[in-house]
């Protein structure tokens, strides 16, 4: 017994290791972003570098060292005012892996793609996104993306339309809609999202949430559904914590929610959530009084723990639900059965 012991705690540090692995260097063949680089054949921007991918059907990388990258970079819409990065109508199947010395977490992430519009400036929320997702089979390890524009209205750091999309251990940062997840399958896994007003929303989009830190910044919900029928479209959420932010505004205190609907047949579920930010104790929202929203709703949540989700009392157009009912809600329920074929599981 002790000989299986042993092995078995052998086993468990090495596959924590393959995990918690340091990636500092480019994969073979990496395209490479360097700020100030004068190297030849490496790019000082990620928009030059995204630019360079060729629309086939090959599968690139791009490595990028550490650093803060201040780019409202363009492959698309060359003519808007705003024009921020864009994965547009590209075939290639693109990999992106910021510097850093452990891949397993989004807390010791190096690189990060800043920027500070507005949905009103940009002329949509897509279009104020600082990193935007027009194309199916993407993925994105170690890079924080943030939009700093602050509170007051939408400023989206990431959109996402594609399929198949993948984010791996990276930060999103905004305040009023951080998180577009507006269309396609999307995984959203070992990773920090930080807001305070909706800022996890979108209308279509297929997403499961998984192993992520959640900071709330101010008063406000967590999820804004936009789903408009009785489509697959889901947000699942699972085995995630949420927590205050560092920095939160003042008066949070109760004044935050687990989601509220923006579309009539909003779908969020929350399982397995360690709370200690400071909920609502009804933990659910209307829309806005008056416009309420709530008669086809799915709002639903099963075994949230800590301390704020102490003395929950969900109303009447929210579940818990029950062991049985919570199974049904997993990664292939929310993105399909046949999620591991483009999954990076080592992240579940």
């Amino acid at each position: 017994m002790k000989v299986f012991a042993l092995s078995l705690v052998v086993a468990l540090s090495l596959f924590q290791a393959v995990i918690a692995a340091s990636r500092t260097s480019p994969p073979s063949g990496a395209i490479v972003v360097r700020a100030g680089t004068t190297t030849s054949g490496e790019y000082k921007t990620v928009a030059s570098a995204v630019a360079s991918l060729p629309n086939d059907s090959s599968s690139r990388s791009i490595f990028i060292y550490p650093g803060t990258y201040k780019e409202q970079g363009l492959l698309r819409y060359l003519f808007t005012a705003y024009t921020t990065l864009s994965f547009v109508s590209l075939t290639t199947k693109t990999q992106i892996y910021g510097y850093t010395a452990d891949t397993s977490s989004y807390s010791g992430n190096q690189v990060t793609i800043q920027a500070a519009v507005t949905a009103a400036q940009a002329g949509s929320n897509d279009a104020s996104g600082t990193v935007r997702v027009h194309k199916n089979d993407f993925k994105m390890y170690n890079v924080n993306v943030k939009n700093t524009y602050g509170a007051g209205t939408q400023a989206i750091a990431f959109s996402q339309y594609g399929s198949r999309v993948g984010l791996y251990a990276c930060g999103f940062y905004g305040y009023q809609d951080t998180l577009y997840a507006n269309a396609g399958t999307q995984v959203y896994l070992k990773g920090y999202i930080q807001g305070a007003t909706d800022f996890i929303f979108g209308r279509g989009g297929l997403a499961f949430f998984g192993g992520n830190t959640i900071g709330v910044s101010g008063p406000g919900w967590v999820t804004a559904s936009g789903r408009e029928s009785n489509d697959a479209g889901s947000y699942v959420f699972d085995n995630n914590k949420i927590v205050l932010a560092s920095g939160a505004a003042s008066g949070t205190d109760g004044k935050v929610y687990l989601g509220r609907p923006w579309g009539a047949y909003a779908k969020v579920v929350f399982k397995n959530t360690a709370i200690t930010a400071p909920l609502n104790k009804a933990l659910w929202s209307v829309w806005n009084t008056g416009d309420e929203r709530t008669n086809n709703v799915l709002f639903a949540e099963y075994n949230s723990s800590g301390s704020g989700a102490s003395g929950a009392s969900c109303p009447g157009f929210a579940k818990v639900l029950t062991a049985s009912q919570a199974a049904a809600y997993t990664i292939a329920s929310a993105v399909g059965s046949d999620y591991a074929s483009w999954v990076d599981t080592s992240y579940l």
